[in-house]
């Protein structure tokens, strides 16, 4: 039984853009075909999107909620929680974001699993995943636990190369014991998910800064460096080579020296991915000296525009293979509350307005094809983190999470009408589209600005990764 039809003449299917039909019976996609084909019989509903962009739901990759963030006394506190988060991102066409279980010393990684659950349990609008994250230095038992939970679902295992600052300390993972957790990683099928920078070369810098009296923000690309990124990058990836079967998903690359380690890794045929953030292919270290430029930052730092023209290069050439946010969603007093190098607040309240703006740097601006675009913001994750074609394709037997860009609802980004914080890193940016419909698993979740969706509808996405993925470089 058919419950609704969704008709476009520019539907993004992975055989490309066409003039389509798309039925939807309870939370599947039941038919692909010509515009036309269907009508709506027994209750179900049409909707004409014809002369709008209809597009699977938007993935995000990298997002943390009521994640650490201190409060403005200083005592701890938390980043907001998955509902304010997984509202905005279906309001900004998102339906899939892929959040972190945080393992820490004393825990077992079930025991995480279980504590973020109550995170997330009952709480989420969109549908969601984690990736699971080991820090310092890891017990001998935790190998065998790493294998249980990637058979379990969780298959993308984040790991640091660097503490990042100071007073962060314990965050990064000894390389002894990367090497054992990817040989764990090219055995069960799981994938490394790698924060990289060189923490030597970060540290030095942190205490060259410092000494020298230049402590403000505004220096960060000095010490989230390039020199950093190409370092880490290129001995992390060849720690990956000794273990064949490793594969590699860079987060958040951010410098051209990212770009060429990855594009030198493909072209010897190994099995690495690249993700940047919207926030380093569309700023640079000059937002920094703006009023209130801690709003452009996370971490590693925005770099120069040699670095971004390099990023956006990659998305070209499958260096990068997906845009994500690192969202970090928190009022603008605690964003600012940092002014230093050493404790500025990183992360953003960004997923909402992600798709439309994407849309618009490489649609309307740069000539991408909608096909590239909706990989790069949607498909692309979906193939590499063990989601598709579940999730990120308009194709018979998907989860029927589809968004309508409408051209006619073009406007200036104002964070009061956003749904996320009171400040937007996007103000005054102008995006040629904004979605109009999302739907998620069949059900209309966003409809006019309105939203249907209730909180506890999202699900967890257990995850199985493709093999090929593992074995060569796909995308």
């Amino acid at each position: 039984m058919i419950d609704l039809i969704i008709r476009s003449d520019r539907v993004v299917t992975p055989h490309g853009v066409g003039d389509y039909d798309i039925a939807i019976s309870g939370e599947k996609i039941a038919a692909v075909a010509k515009a036309g084909t269907f009508a709506p019989e027994n209750g179900a509903r049409l909707i004409d999107a014809t002369g709008k962009i209809v597009i699977p739901g938007g993935i995000d990759p990298h997002v943390h909620c009521s994640w650490h963030v201190p409060n403005p006394d200083g005592t701890a506190g938390l980043s907001d929680p998955p509902p304010v988060v997984s509202r905005a991102a279906l309001h900004g066409g998102t339906t899939t974001v892929i959040d972190f279980a945080r393992w820490t010393h004393g825990n077992t990684i079930q025991a995480t699993l279980e504590k973020r659950d109550q995170d997330w349990l009952g709480e989420c609008y969109c549908d969601y995943s984690y990736h699971v994250m080991v820090e310092g230095q890891l017990p001998p038992d935790l190998f065998g636990q790493i294998a249980e939970t990637i058979q379990a679902g969780y298959p993308t295992i984040k790991i640091f190369t660097t503490d990042i600052r100071p007073s962060t300390r314990g965050r990064m993972v000894d390389f002894g014991d990367i090497w054992e957790v990817f040989k764990v990683l090219s055995t069960e099928g799981g994938m490394g998910v790698i924060h990289a920078e060189d923490n030597d070369i970060v540290m030095h810098m942190y205490d060259k800064l410092i000494r020298e009296g230049r402590t403000g923000f505004e220096n960060m690309a000095e010490v989230h460096n390039v020199l950093s990124e190409d370092l880490s990058f290129r001995r992390i990836i060849r720690l990956a080579e000794q273990v064949p079967g490793t594969a590699l998903y860079m987060m958040h690359v951010s410098a051209s020296t990212g770009v060429a380690a990855i594009r030198a890794a493909r072209a010897k045929g190994l099995p690495i991915y690249g993700e940047t953030l919207h926030q380093y292919i569309m700023y640079t270290s000059e937002d920094y000296k703006r009023p209130n430029g801690q709003i452009y930052h996370t971490y590693p730092s925005l770099k120069s525009e040699e670095d971004q023209a390099a990023l956006w290069g990659g998305t070209l050439d499958s260096s990068i293979n997906t845009i994500a946010t690192d969202e970090l969603c928190c009022s603008l007093q605690r964003k600012l509350q940092g002014n230093r190098i050493d404790d500025t607040t990183g992360g953003n309240a960004a997923v909402e307005p992600r798709v439309s703006l994407m849309y618009t740097q490489m649609v309307e601006r740069r000539g991408y094809s909608l096909e590239k675009f909706v990989d790069l913001i949607s498909t692309n994750a979906a193939k590499i983190l063990g989601l598709y074609p579940r999730k990120g394709a308009l194709a018979p037997g998907s989860d029927a999470d589809i968004v309508v860009l409408d051209p006619s609802l073009r406007r200036t980004l104002r964070a009061e009408e956003l749904h996320e914080s009171d400040y937007s890193p996007w103000e005054g940016h102008e995006v040629a589209v904004w979605p109009s419909l999302t739907v998620l698993r069949g059900k209309i979740a966003v409809e006019d600005g309105t939203l249907q969706a209730v909180k506890g509808g999202g699900t967890y996405l257990p995850r199985k990764l493709d093999p090929r993925f593992l074995s060569e470089p796909c995308l």
